[in-house]
């Protein structure tokens, strides 16, 4: 334990909230994370358990970094870092504070104005030579030696019982090894005993829609852009999904006060696909309106190990681990087609997941499991993403240039992280310029592919949303000149 004494920048103790000790129970300062980690981990369990309570202020950073004999700019990371991801406030001449949050308040019933409209059909050609599709990471960079030793050790070191119908949770062994790397790597809470394994996010999804329907939701807010095959597949389920607004700061989580629903989708660290950050307020209003309601509030963390031009947003499920289920996948930092996702559950929720699950629920197989937990706790998937963060840093890079010189009046945004970036495109282009690539057998999406069908058609944006990890290295070029000469010039 480190006990900081907090003082005012001129040296004086303080009367409000500065004057006992902050305790930092779980600071390790020789911890394998890094001192500012390992600080930002104290700092949420200590916002987590209460001692630290709403509105309480912290230490400047210089008094907390000569306290614990560290460098200021690693306090000032560390706070800066907590309070993008909502646990803190900063205000100029206030100091930095612990976050309050908002006093319960039930949402009214609202009326619905929902606008049925036909989503854009995407334009395919069977002469298709280069692909852009956002969704895929680069495939042809598969680790297939590690992976394959990683799946040999595993096999060979197995247990007999793992050969049979095992724990509906899925293997110790992989959800073991994800509880310490999503608290390390994404800040996530989360124990084994909270974690399901699935087949990928469509299949998590679906048993949470089962969960919230058998509880006798009705209403799933999403987001106004988001992959509609959610929609679709909450729809089936026979869930409502009506879409909050969204601008800048992300996806406008206000709106949640004004509907009578009982979850809401969101990818709050990289919004897909306009790829912003979700604003820490709204992380915060987010957090409020599902304590206050019951609600839940279901995360899609599918990029999250990608950052580039900022440090990772930590998860939003550390605010809140009992309202919070954290989804995550290897589609992205591995490939889409091992099926591998996990589900990180409250506890309230955890039991009724593994109802729907069942015993014979189709899921990864236990070799792949063990596979991924020996991937994990080697180091092969740390070194993997250091690996693939470099590469797909480069390919954004290069995009950002070639747009640059060939199409200077073409905005590139979303770029700060993820394996996508848009292009916005002048007011009724969109259309044409997919079409244009389909010519010259390059595979495009729009924005307009990822609209609710409640959006108005007055209300969009045209762009791409252009998958730059997709391409292998071989194809990369070509796909990206295809891109070039097909984008407006003015």
């Amino acid at each position: 334990m480190v006990g900081t004494r907090a003082t005012s920048p001129e040296g004086r103790r303080s009367t409000e909230g500065l004057g006992a000790d902050l305790h930092l129970d779980h600071l390790d300062l020789r911890g394998r994370h890094g001192l500012r980690t390992s600080l930002m981990d104290a700092l949420r369990e200590a916002v987590r358990t209460g001692r630290l309570l709403p509105g309480a202020q912290l230490p400047s950073s210089r008094t907390l970094a000569a306290d614990l004999s560290i460098a200021r700019n690693t306090v000032a990371d560390a706070y800066a870092e907590l309070v993008a991801e909502g646990w803190l406030t900063a205000r100029q001449g206030s100091g930095t504070r612990v976050a309050r949050r908002a006093e319960p308040r039930r949402a009214p019933t609202p009326g619905s104005d929902r606008v049925a409209l036909r989503r854009p059909t995407p334009i395919r050609t069977s002469d298709t030579r280069f692909s852009l599709l956002p969704g895929n990471p680069d495939l042809a960079s598969f680790p297939r030696a590690q992976w394959l030793a990683a799946s040999r050790r595993a096999i060979m070191a197995a247990p007999h019982e793992a050969l049979g119908y095992g724990d509906p949770r899925g293997r110790v062994e992989l959800r073991t090894a994800l509880a310490d790397y999503l608290a390390r790597a994404r800040g996530v809470y989360a124990s084994p005993e909270r974690i399901v394994i699935c087949a990928g996010f469509v299949h998590g999804l679906r048993l949470i829609g089962r969960v919230l329907r058998a509880r006798g939701v009705s209403t799933v807010a999403v987001e106004t852009y988001g992959v509609p095959q959610y929609n679709d597949l909450l729809t089936e389920t026979g869930l409502e999904t009506p879409a909050l607004p969204l601008d800048e700061g992300g996806t406008c989580t206000e709106g949640l006060r004004s509907l009578d629903t009982g979850a809401v989708l969101l990818t709050p660290a990289h919004q897909y696909p306009t790829g912003g950050a979700l604003r820490p307020d709204r992380r915060a209003a987010v957090v409020d309106w599902a304590r206050s309601t019951g609600g839940l509030v279901l995360e899609d963390d599918y990029d999250g190990e990608f950052r580039y031009d900022r440090q990772p947003v930590g998860a939003l499920q550390g605010l809140d681990p009992e309202r919070v289920c954290y989804f995550g996948t290897a589609s992205k930092s591995l490939a889409p087609g091992l099926r591998l996702g996990w589900l990180v559950l409250p506890r309230s929720v955890t039991p009724e997941v593994i109802a729907a699950k069942g015993h014979v629920d189709w899921a990864p197989g236990s070799f792949d499991q063990l596979a991924l937990a020996e991937f994990l706790t080697s180091g092969d998937y740390d070194r993997h993403v250091r690996a693939m963060r470099l590469r797909y840093r480069r390919r954004r890079d290069q995009l950002v240039a070639a747009v640059a010189e060939h199409a200077p009046g073409i905005r590139v945004s979303g770029i700060a992280a993820g394996l996508h970036a848009v292009l916005d495109l002048p007011p009724g282009t969109e259309r044409s310029v997919i079409a244009a690539g389909a010519r010259v057998g390059l595979a495009l999406d729009g924005l307009g592919d990822f609209a609710h069908p409640s959006a108005r058609p007055d209300s969009g944006r045209d762009g791409l949303v252009v998958g730059y990890a997709t391409p292998s290295d071989s194809a990369w070029s070509g796909a990206l000149a295809a891109l070039c000469s097909v984008l407006p010039r003015s």
